[in-house]
């Protein structure tokens, strides 16, 4: 009997703002999307700190998974994708109160104690990953309630818990735990037994296309069916970069949301003294790729600095408009450092991003357009300084970067990280975290025929979503 060439699958896709539940429908090689619903997600302060409201997700969720169902009978299984590093402690089947947000302070807490038992040095050598204080071993290391814990799950894999009952940590996501080997991939126990971490609490490790499990309990009563769920690169870059529509072998990619992540794809990792200094990161990419990169902050700051103007204005502002307008600001433009830590926290990016113009002795735009344009032009000189670096440190060269995510939507940007780099940029997929959780599922089912390479799923990206180009302009 000839396997089936398509079908639907759902794809759960949560971002540090906002989720979705996504139907993804594969016909003889070709994609669609449709978005079921979409729900907020973000940062809620309680008396010990900053959480994530994940009893609120896991509702929006569990709605969303009973809306697509009920569109779509046929739904063949489900795929998780989500941020990383953030996790769940689970005693029973009790989730021990809401998972802490990365972006809460605790988190600076823990490296001093981490690196007082491993210095970075060691660290970088045993797991690859670039230094940011809200690594997951930083946190565990002011955890107090992990000795409570029968089991520590990453957001993705906590959610397949309440769904199926399985317990397991998907390997894209755990390798940015800072815990997983990064030669074998596997859980660093002799490192976690040092930072005082049980092993009982890491859960087997699974990969990208792996059945974990069918729905039960409330779950499948709600949802109304038992559906499967199937690993997918469940850290959402892994997915995005699935569905990269890789060019050419020296092609970069940016996956541009909150955050821009950066870099090039792997075969083995870069744990060089440069790659360390420089701050890249070697992290779990699909089919053992790995994503060597560097984080760039984002999206974020110009969407702080809207989410500020419109507080003061009490009305919505219109971003497109506003981008159009800062497209036309004419002289030099002011630039900061985008990865400077002060911009990291919410709240009164406009002030903070001024304050540190001032200080570094560049003018301060008198106007939100100008103050727009200065934000777009200050994230795409990051992102080619990280391109530069990552071809630096791989002795490639760069020939084209690849934006994709909800950078890929921002012309001003894109424009303006070609101008900076000095390279063509090809901008989309948009959606390429849905479609990279999609793409996984769908060759688990066969749909892509045998042992459907990561190739053959990007050339059925490029042959249905092909990117928009932006030529770097002179001076």
């Amino acid at each position: 009997m000839t396997p089936p060439t398509g079908g639907v699958v759902a794809a759960v896709d949560l971002g540090a703002t906002s989720g979705r539940v996504m139907l993804g429908y594969v016909d003889d090689g070709m994609l669609r999307l449709e978005q079921v619903s979409r729900f907020p997600n973000g940062p809620v302060p309680g008396p010990d700190g900053l959480h994530w409201d994940f009893t609120a997700l896991y509702r929006h969720i569990v709605d969303g998974l009973t809306e697509a169902l009920r569109r779509e009978p046929a739904i063949a299984s489900i795929g998780i994708d989500s941020w990383a590093v953030d996790y769940g402690l689970v005693h029973g089947d009790e989730l021990l109160g809401e998972p802490f947000h990365y972006r809460d302070e605790r988190t600076a807490r823990g490296v001093e104690s981490v690196h007082g038992a491993a210095p970075f040095d060691e660290l970088y050598r045993r797991n690859g990953l670039q230094f940011l204080p809200f690594t997951t071993l930083y946190q565990y290391a002011v955890e107090q309630r992990l000795a409570d814990a029968d089991v520590s799950l990453l957001i993705p894999d906590l959610v397949a818990f309440l769904l199926t009952g399985a317990c397991s940590a998907e390997r894209t996501n755990a390798s940015t735990t800072g815990l997983v080997d990064v030669r074998t991939g596997e859980w660093d126990v002799e490192l976690a037994a040092r930072l005082g971490i049980p092993a009982t609490v890491l859960p087997p490790l699974v990969d990208p296309g792996d059945r974990l499990g069918a729905l039960q309990g409330e779950a499948r009563e709600r949802i109304g069916a038992p559906l499967a769920v199937i690993a997918v690169g469940s850290h959402d870059t892994a997915s995005a970069v699935v569905a990269v529509p890789l060019s050419t072998p020296d092609a970069a990619y940016i996956s541009c949301g909150t955050w821009g992540l950066v870099g090039v794809e792997l075969d083995e990792p870069v744990v060089s003294d440069a790659a360390r200094e420089a701050n890249f990161t070697n992290e779990g990419g699909v089919d053992g790729r790995v994503r060597f990169l560097h984080n760039v902050t984002g999206l974020w700051l110009l969407s702080e600095a809207v989410r500020t103007w419109e507080a003061e204005d009490g009305a919505t502002i219109d971003l497109p408009g506003l981008l159009e307008s800062a497209a036309s600001v004419s002289g030099d433009i002011p630039l900061f450092d985008a990865n400077d830590p002060r911009l990291s926290a919410p709240g009164g990016m406009p002030a903070r991003i001024a304050a540190a113009l001032a200080e570094a002795g560049a003018p301060v735009p008198a106007t939100r357009e100008a103050l727009a344009r200065t934000i777009v032009e200050s994230i795409a000189q990051a992102f080619a300084d990280a391109v530069a670096t990552a071809g630096g440190l791989t002795d490639r060269d760069i020939d084209v970067i690849h934006i994709v995510g909800g950078g890929a939507l921002n012309r001003l940007l894109c424009q303006a990280t070609a101008d900076r780099s000095g390279l063509p940029v090809l901008a989309g997929p948009v959606e390429a975290t849905a479609l990279g959780n999609v793409l996984v599922q769908a060759r688990a089912h066969g749909w892509f025929g045998g042992d459907a390479s990561l190739e053959t799923l990007r050339m059925a990206v490029a042959a249905v979503f092909p990117p928009e180009r932006f030529e770097p302009r002179a001076g």
